[in-house]
C-alpha cells in the first residue's frame, strides 16, 4: 500500500513539472518587443530607408517690409510750426493732396531772398554794362570791368538759386498769399502713419536740421519679404524661385510669391544674405516689421533619407526606432538607436548621416509610442 502512494506522488509531481510554461526570454535593453496585432492597433508605420530627394526648400527667417516703390516716407523741407492736420491713418489720399499745414519762416525768407536777388542782379547788370561800354572806349580799366563782370555773373548765379528755392517751395505748397505751407503727399496710397500733431515744431529738411518724418504713404496690396539664407544655402536659391511665407499673426495662413533679388554681400556676423521675396497681400494682413518664415523652392538632392516624424529628440539626442526582425515566438522587435541628420533642410524628409544604413526599416509614426515603454 506505501508503495503504491509512493507512485502516486512521483507521478503527480511529475505530471506537475511537465504543465509549467517555459520562462518568457529576457527583452534587452533598448528594445521594444510587440506583437503584429499590438502594432496595428498602435497605428505603428514602418518604412524602408533608401535615397530620396531632399531639400526642395528652404527655410529662413524674414521680415516683412514695405516695397520700396509702393511707400512715400514725407518730410517737411521748411521749419515751421504744424497748424492743422488734413489726413489721417487709414485714410486715402491722391497724389499732391494737402496733408498738413505749416507756418514757416523760411517762406518769409525766401520770398526775401527773391526780391533781395532780383535787386541785386539789376544793379550788377547796370554796373558791367557801364563799365563794358567805358572799357571800350578806353575810359576804364581792364581790373575795373573784370571786378564788375564777376560781379554781375555771382548776382545772376544768386537769383537762379533764389528762384530754384522759390519755385520748390512754390511747387511743394508755398501759398505766397497766407504764407503758409502747405505739405503735400508725393504719390496716392494709404496713410499708414501719421507722425504729426497741431503746434509741433519741426525742422525741415532744407535747413540742414535733423527732420522727422511727419507721415507714411504707402500701398500693403503688395509688400517684400526679407529673408535670411545661410552661406551654404545661397548657391541653390534662384532668382523667380516660388516662395510660402507664414507669420506668428496667421500660423495656419500660406502667403505666396517669387523671389525677385539676391543680395551680391554677406553679412559679417550672421553669415547671411538678404533675399527679397515679393509676396501678394490683398487683404493687407501682412504688416511691416512682422516676423516670420520664408520656405523657398530650390532644386532637390538625391540622399539616404528618412521621414522626418521617424526622429525623435531624447533629451538632445536625435533617436528613431530600427525594425529587427522578429522573435521566434513571431513578436516585432524595435531597437532604439541613435542617428544624426541634416535638420537644416526643409521637406518631408530629412538626409541621413550616421545611425542607419540603407535597406533597414524603422518606424515613421508611433515612435512616441515606443519609446514611452522603454
Amino acid at each position: 500500500m506505501k508503495k503504491l502512494v509512493a507512485i502516486a506522488v512521483l507521478m503527480c509531481v511529475g505530471g506537475c513539472r511537465r504543465e509549467t510554461p517555459p520562462s518568457a526570454p529576457e527583452v534587452p535593453a533598448g528594445e521594444v518587443w510587440l506583437t503584429p496585432q499590438q502594432v496595428k492597433e498602435g497605428h505603428i508605420e514602418i518604412e524602408t530607408v533608401q535615397d530620396r530627394p531632399v531639400g526642395g526648400i528652404i527655410r529662413a527667417a524674414g521680415k516683412v517690409t514695405f516695397d520700396d516703390l509702393r511707400v512715400a516716407h514725407v518730410f517737411s523741407p521748411v521749419t515751421g510750426r504744424i497748424t492743422k492736420i488734413l489726413a489721417q491713418p487709414g485714410e486715402r489720399v491722391k497724389k499732391d493732396q494737402a496733408l498738413c499745414i505749416l507756418q514757416s519762416p523760411d517762406l518769409g525768407s525766401a520770398v526775401s531772398d527773391l526780391a533781395k536777388a532780383q535787386a541785386t542782379l539789376l544793379a550788377a547788370e547796370k554796373d558791367w554794362r557801364r563799365q563794358k561800354d567805358l572799357y571800350e572806349v578806353h575810359a576804364a580799366s581792364q581790373r575795373d570791368f573784370e571786378n564788375a563782370e564777376t560781379a554781375y555773373r555771382n548776382a545772376r548765379a544768386e537769383m537762379e538759386r533764389a528762384q530754384r528755392k522759390a519755385r520748390l517751395l512754390r511747387s511743394a505748397g508755398l501759398n505766397q498769399v497766407t504764407q503758409e505751407f502747405l505739405l503735400r503727399s508725393p504719390i496716392e496710397g494709404e496713410v499708414i502713419m501719421r507722425g504729426a500733431n497741431p503746434g509741433l515744431e519741426i525742422q525741415g529738411q532744407y535747413s540742414g536740421g535733423t527732420s522727422v518724418e511727419l507721415f507714411t504713404i504707402g500701398e500693403l496690396d503688395r509688400v517684400w519679404v526679407l529673408a535670411d539664407v545661410f552661406e551654404m544655402d545661397l548657391p541653390r536659391v534662384k532668382l523667380g524661385a516660388q516662395v510660402v511665407v507664414n507669420v506668428l499673426a496667421y500660423p495656419s495662413e500660406n502667403f505666396t510669391g517669387q523671389v525677385e533679388w539676391i543680395s551680391g554681400a554677406l553679412d559679417p556676423i550672421s553669415r547671411t544674405a538678404k533675399v527679397r521675396c515679393s509676396i501678394a497681400n490683398p487683404n493687407a494682413k501682412l504688416r511691416p516689421e512682422m516676423f516670420g518664415t520664408a520656405m523657398i523652392s530650390v532644386d532637390p538632392d538625391t540622399k539616404l533619407a528618412i521621414k522626418r516624424s521617424a526622429v525623435l529628440l531624447l533629451g538632445e539626442q536625435p533617436v528613431l526606432f530600427a525594425q529587427m526582425g522578429t522573435t521566434p515566438d513571431g513578436q516585432l522587435r524595435f531597437q532604439r538607436r541613435p542617428v544624426a541628420v541634416e535638420d537644416m533642410t526643409g521637406g518631408e524628409y530629412v538626409p541621413l548621416k550616421s545611425g542607419v544604413s540603407a535597406g533597414e526599416r524603422v518606424v515613421v509614426s508611433g515612435g512616441v509610442l515606443l519609446l514611452g515603454m522603454l
